[in-house]
């Protein structure tokens, strides 16, 4: 396939994704499919680990479906479910960034000394990289695992720093989710934040700065050696 088409393709995918997330009031969608898997016994979880997949490929925010696994399962399995889900749905977002849209930009790229040198520090700790990122709050989930996808971090590192670094956060929503005791309850009242909510923001604030620090130093030292070899 054509490099322009396969990138022309995940244009068109991303945008449509976006705007039917706007016009179709993606939200509620999500809720009523809680809703419906609360009622399918032994095959709710198969069915909400489908839905979170979908949601992650399609750059569908998927807060509402990680506090609805709290009221549908509890903490313990409803932790286990997003994170087996979350993590799939990364890794295929991956996949696809890697294979529809990698080749074509490393070809664009390829006279810029700038981002091999970047992109092969990212090679090489990457795991670290995208480690501390999932544990901030302020890089978009589903953006970046596509965005992770263009680099040349392993699929192995890839999967791993997800996996851990998105625990902490996916068994803390779980939690305040399972708090709400009812579908109708998620979001819809005030309160104020847990201990545990707070220390997870300090965490990620921590890990943003970290992860910023971190990159613009390897960037830096591939750099310095890319110049004076």
């Amino acid at each position: 396939m054509n490099r322009n088409l396969k990138l022309l393709l995940l244009a068109c995918a991303v945008a449509a994704a976006l705007g039917g997330a706007k016009y179709f009031h993606i939200q509620e969608l999500l809720r009523s499919s809680l809703a419906g898997i609360a009622g399918l016994g032994p095959w709710g979880p198969a069915a909400f680990i489908s839905i979170y997949i979908l949601a992650c490929v399609l750059f569908i925010p998927g807060s509402i479906l990680t506090l609805g696994a709290g009221v549908l399962f509890g903490v313990a399995w409803g932790s286990l479910y997003v994170s087996i889900a979350s993590t799939v749905g990364a890794t295929l977002a991956f996949l696809i960034g890697r294979y529809l849209a990698r080749e074509a930009i490393s070809r664009k790229m390829e006279g810029h000394s700038k981002f091999k040198a970047i992109d092969e520090a990212v090679a090489k700790e990457g795991w670290k990289i995208v480690g501390l990122v999932r544990l901030s709050p302020i890089f978009p989930f589903n953006l970046l695992n596509y965005a992770f996808g263009l680099t040349r971090v392993s699929l192995r590192d890839y999967i791993l720093a997800s996996w851990v670094g998105m625990m902490p956060g996916t068994v803390m929503y779980v939690y305040i989710g399972s708090l709400a005791g009812s579908l109708a309850g998620l979001g819809s009242q005030a309160r104020s934040r847990t201990t545990g909510e707070w220390a997870l923001y300090v965490v990620g604030l921590i890990a943003t700065a970290a992860v910023t620090l971190y990159i613009t130093r390897i960037a830096r030292a591939a750099l310095e050696k890319r110049t004076s070899a």
